[in-house]
């Protein structure tokens, strides 16, 4: 195990983003229905450890249940390993990045069997070893235990340096040693700029500056 120095700052450039976990709100109140029938034995979930989608049997049913919580937001989490995005995060993710993710359309049904807002499963599908690990600050953990032979672990903190010429135009991407999804300042800024919310607690969108994490 080896932890590096500290950078100086600068300005943000590059950041963490998921579903965001911080705020108070209830737990969504939309689920899988259909869970079951996706399910190739014996997975637990339908994400493959490789990412991406594996062959389908039936289009995903997400069904919006009020009394067990909110409406999701333009993106949640723990969809059988992937994220429920909404038709406007979507658009645009793929006008900025179309080859970071990949998305499969949902049928949404309300409460009531009536037919919801358009929503999305999606997974961050690129992957780019561009963490200048010198520059940055984080433990990296070595071991013969990990699939790939390290780790990056951000736990308790970390300050995250990448090289922009390794991500050749990239604005999305995956590291090898974390399953973090990283994004630059381009692409939060377009999220935004589609009407989505800065307020992680409303978009449900968690931007955290990688140099502060």
């Amino acid at each position: 195990m080896k932890r590096k120095a500290t950078p100086p700052r600068a300005d943000s450039e590059f950041f963490m983003f998921g579903p965001e976990s911080e705020s108070n709100r209830r737990f969504r109140g939309a689920y899988l229905e259909n869970i079951q029938q996706l399910l190739t034995s014996p997975r637990l979930i339908l994400r493959p450890d490789a990412g991406g989608f594996p062959p389908l049997s039936e289009v995903p049913r997400v069904v919006f249940d009020p009394s067990a919580g909110p409406a999701p937001r333009d993106l949640e989490g723990g969809f059988s390993g992937y994220w429920l995005v909404s038709e406007r995060l979507q658009r645009a993710m793929s006008a900025v990045d179309p080859e970071a993710f990949a998305f499969v359309e949902c049928e949404v049904r309300l409460a009531d069997g009536s037919a919801g807002p358009p929503r999305f499963m999606c997974d961050v599908v690129r992957e780019v070893d561009a963490l200048d690990e010198d520059a940055s600050h984080l433990r990296i953990k070595v071991d013969d235990d990990y699939v790939r032979g390290k780790f990056y672990s951000l736990g308790g903190g970390a300050r995250l340096v990448f090289k922009r010429d390794m991500l050749a135009g990239a604005h999305v991407f995956l590291t090898p040693f974390n399953p973090s999804a990283f994004c630059d300042r381009s692409f939060r800024n377009a999220v935004q700029a589609a009407g989505i919310s800065k307020n992680a607690g409303v978009s449900g969108i968690s931007f955290v500056d990688a140099l502060d994490i």
